[in-house]
């Protein structure tokens, strides 16, 4: 997607720890018009897969997530890192370890918003080391919905989360991959032709 390629390139900064901070358009002030270009492009790339919902991750999944459901005329459902009082106890629960945070937390959906058969989009910002996809994959399963693919706004390539869902058979759809940081520049993996 070369408007995000684009603004990656102009507002990005490489930080050590082959951190990407993207926090002025991506996750902590949102550029709404990207959102939903995003979500536009997400709709495009899943138009012809069946799916009943989509599901993301609290918090920064869930303007790409909501801008998608947008686009597909359907619910979102994002699985929360801290249960509230006001959270059903009957929930599907996953562990997560955050790679920029560097500690494992535990998310959580109620059982009343996936239901057994459903088809789900996964969608977050990120993608690393795989674990929030994967702990929402465990929840799906606990759910006994289907993962119907998996979209993800900006991949760190060099990482291994996406060999390892590939490895499960999940269809991932990366709107950019990043192939490397070299010297602090962003080095974008060029698309198959």
């Amino acid at each position: 997607m070369e408007l995000l390629k684009q603004r990656i390139l102009q507002d990005g900064k490489v930080l050590d720890g082959n951190i990407l901070k993207v926090d002025s358009f991506i996750n902590h002030q949102i550029d709404p018009k990207l959102a939903f270009e995003i979500g536009k492009e997400f709709h495009r790339i899943f138009q012809d897969t069946e799916i009943d919902k989509i599901l993301t991750i609290e918090t920064s999944g869930i303007a790409f997530a909501l801008c998608a459901g947008y686009y597909f005329n359907l619910p979102v459902v994002f699985a929360k890192k801290q249960a509230g009082r006001n959270m059903s106890c009957d929930v599907y629960k996953g562990k997560v370890y955050s790679f920029t945070k560097e500690t494992e937390y535990t998310i959580s959906v109620a059982h009343q918003f996936l239901s057994p058969g459903e088809r789900l989009l996964l969608i977050d910002d990120f993608l690393a080391n795989g674990q929030a996809i994967m702990g929402l994959m465990d929840i799906a399963k606990q759910a006994k919905a289907t993962v119907s693919g998996v979209g993800i706004v900006i991949e760190k390539g060099f990482q291994p989360g996406s060999t390892l869902l590939r490895d499960l058979g999940v269809r991932l759809e990366s709107l950019v991959v990043i192939e490397s940081f070299k010297d602090k520049k962003i080095i974008f993996r060029e698309a198959l032709k």
